[in-house]
């Protein structure tokens, strides 16, 4: 799984960050960044994750 986030549009709701916080965080810039790789027992979360981004920004490639 790849994930990536397209940070020109994102809003730094912070969402992603509350719902997967071992993949994602809100960068010193207010934006969210991936920081790590998810993992298997991640992966159900990241997909959350895209799902509810207000403006989704997140890609997930399986």
């Amino acid at each position: 799984m790849k994930v990536t986030i397209d940070r020109d549009g994102c809003i730094g709701c912070g969402l992603c960050a509350a719902t997967c916080p071992e993949v994602f965080r809100l960068a010193e810039d207010g934006l969210a960044e991936v920081y790590a790789p998810p993992s298997e027992e991640t992966a159900d979360q990241v997909r959350k994750a895209a799902e509810k981004c207000p403006v989704s920004v997140i890609s997930v490639e399986e």
